[in-house]
């Protein structure tokens, strides 16, 4: 109990750096903008430690970013809030740099407006692949676009420090490497946010928008029918219950659910013949229809869904294709399985497999007296 506590909590030793970490972002930004040397000596003979100041705190600041993660995972600490705070403290120490540097007329908008768009780009994606259930994994673009912005900063702050000692960037030694760098950092910018696009195509997919008009329509069809359905599912692991219980009133008639993903649940709870699984598997008629008939049973509802099949990215031990899935569905009285060969990735197929059970529960039901 105590353990699940710890977990939990928000203030973790992680999540206490990070915190500390965006709490001295300011401190950063003042050291590097405000004329704070001319308050300790008028004369200006402390001017060239503006920036060496400046840039000490932020590569402190930036070295912290291992520091949370490491104490994130060694302590069994990882939380929800540090999954948060940790990159969006990343964000919020690069762009104060950036913003300071323009500040100083020593990086052009343009630079920040690129590294702005991608940022805003990426983060409306990733809430739209949240809200339909999906996490686009992050690539090594995107680690690499973060590295190089870092060092490009660092450089940038260093050819100030130059500067303020009266270089000019004509002269300055570091001018033609800091935007090298930068140049960079902007191709990678771009190129990880193609990447993150690209990885993310199928949260554009019309195909995970249409299943909750068709849930709807299923729910409400149960209503005026007056019965009760429940699922059985194998690959789906839960969408097919999943799309009807986001429908308002779904609890009026949905029974529930069995997700039935390991041969031992299907023999266990659904009454599969172990020896049938051995010798031909679960992705056939045989298993689809004994998986809905006993949902029928288990559930006490009217009419049951069962959905098995192979989503990828191999076939099973005995040869079925990706794509074959077999989908059941029985009453109290009958019970039958359509074989369905789909296309498309691991997420693509689940999904056609949830809207062809759609589909088949509002068939059934229409065809209700």
């Amino acid at each position: 109990m105590s353990k699940s506590k710890k977990k939990n909590t928000i203030w973790t030793a992680a999540n206490i750096v990070t915190i500390i970490r965006i709490l001295f972002v300011p401190v950063f930004v003042v050291a590097l903008i405000s004329p704070w040397p001319s308050w300790i000596d008028n004369s200006g003979g402390l001017d060239f430690l503006k920036p060496w100041v400046a840039l000490v705190i932020f590569v402190i600041l930036s070295l912290t970013d291992s520091v949370d993660g490491y104490l994130a995972r060694s302590r069994n600490e990882v939380t929800d809030f540090g999954k948060f705070m940790d990159p969006l403290a990343d964000k919020i120490l690069v762009f104060a740099a950036l913003v300071a540097l323009i500040e100083l007329h020593v990086l052009p908008s343009w630079v920040v407006l690129i590294i702005l768009m991608r940022e805003f780009i990426v983060a409306g994606v990733r809430m739209l692949a949240a809200s339909k259930g999906m996490v686009i994994a992050a690539s090594w673009y995107g680690k690499a676009k973060t590295v190089t912005q870092l060092i490009a900063i660092i450089l940038f702050i260093l050819k100030e420090s130059l500067a303020s000692s009266g270089a000019q960037d004509i002269a300055n030694p570091l001018y033609i490497v800091a935007w090298i760098v930068m140049i960079i950092a902007l191709i990678l910018t771009v190129v990880s946010m193609i990447d993150y696009l690209y990885n993310a195509r199928e949260v554009f997919d019309s195909k995970t928008s249409d299943n909750g008009e068709l849930a709807r329509e299923v729910v409400e069809l149960a209503k005026a029918k007056g019965v009760k359905i429940g699922s059985a599912e194998s690959l789906t692991g839960g969408l097919v219950s999943s799309s009807i219980v986001k429908v308002p009133g779904a609890s009026n008639v949905f029974s529930g659910g069995i997700v039935s993903y390991m041969y031992s649940v299907k023999e266990k709870l659904l009454g599969v013949d172990p020896v049938h699984l051995k010798n031909y598997g679960a992705v056939n008629e045989q298993t689809a229809k004994k998986m809905a008939k006993s949902a029928v049973a288990k559930l006490d509802c009217d009419i049951a869904i069962s959905t098995t099949g192979i989503a990828g990215p191999d076939k099973d031990e005995f040869g079925t294709e990706v794509g074959v899935v077999y989908i059941g569905f029985a009453n109290k009285k009958d019970v039958k399985a359509k074989r369905f060969k789909f296309s498309g990735s691991r997420d693509e197929i689940r999904t056609s497999a949830v809207e062809k059970s759609l589909k088949i529960f509002k068939t059934l039901l229409s065809e209700l007296p």
